[in-house]
């Protein structure tokens, strides 16, 4: 996995505000590679990255990290549709230039 593709992911989910959520799908899209690269470097980031903020393009939390994601969503007020999170409302829509592809 290219380092450049990590730090892109990472600068990415460092980006999504408190109470907001991104998908894999979305990031995948802006950076250019594919949702399953960006779970990848996922994988591959510190835990100093709110990795909890990642969700399914339905609203379906992350599994990793003992199931912890759910808790951590809620612990920051975003919106649920039962175990899901509510993506109209909570959805991160990025500002700013896309960075560009390698």
């Amino acid at each position: 996995m290219s380092t450049d593709i990590v730090a892109e992911v990472r600068a990415e989910v460092a980006a999504i505000p408190a109470g907001s959520v991104a998908s894999y799908g979305a990031i995948a899209e802006r950076i250019g590679t594919s949702p399953r690269q960006v779970g990848r470097a996922m994988s591959l980031l510190d835990e100093g990255v709110p990795w909890w903020r990642v969700v399914h393009a339905d609203g379906t939390p992350a599994t990793c990290h003992q199931g912890q994601a759910p808790r951590l969503l809620a612990d920051e007020g975003i919106p649920m549709r039962g175990t899901r999170v509510d993506m109209r409302r909570a959805r991160h829509r990025r500002e700013g230039p896309v960075p560009p592809s390698s």
